[in-house]
């Protein structure tokens, strides 16, 4: 299935639901838009996510990375719940404040067992991305024709 003809199966507040119901650590991570190839959450932001300076912590930005691919992956195959993160590669371009963080997910091939996604990470309310990510993600198999 080539990526330019994929559309979300499911709604943003299903998709939500599956990531809150089996990640108990996206609590509060909302999924703010799901379109053709494209989801984007929003990770809010709490004091506990700082780090030494003040700014918001790589490992936290990473976890939005990865909580918006996985968003992406349900969002356009459905509760795949089984799909795990394979690679990701994350890089920080500046130091973002501690304000909420929105990733924006999109699928750049999406095959029989790997979906590979690209990701960029903004603070609320500004256009300029603070990190890029991109990523590959298995999927379980599928029954195939018998």
């Amino acid at each position: 299935m080539g990526v330019d003809n994929i559309k979300p199966v499911l709604s943003t507040g299903a998709v939500e639901r599956l990531l809150h119901d089996g990640l108990p650590s996206a609590a509060g991570l909302q999924v703010i838009r799901l379109e053709p190839r494209s989801a984007t959450i929003r990770l809010p932001v709490n004091p506990t996510m700082v780090r030494p300076g003040g700014t918001l912590s790589g490992p936290m930005m990473f976890a939005a990375a990865d909580s918006a691919m996985y968003a992406v992956i349900l969002g356009h195959l459905g509760p795949e719940l089984l799909a795990v993160t394979t690679d990701t590669s994350i890089h920080f371009l500046r130091r973002p404040p501690l304000r909420d963080v929105e990733a924006e997910a999109r699928i750049l091939k999406l095959g029989r067992r790997l979906v590979i996604c690209q990701v960029e990470i903004r603070t609320v309310d500004d256009a300029e991305p603070v990190a890029i990510a991109t990523g590959t993600y298995s999927l379980p198999p599928r029954p195939g024709p018998a």
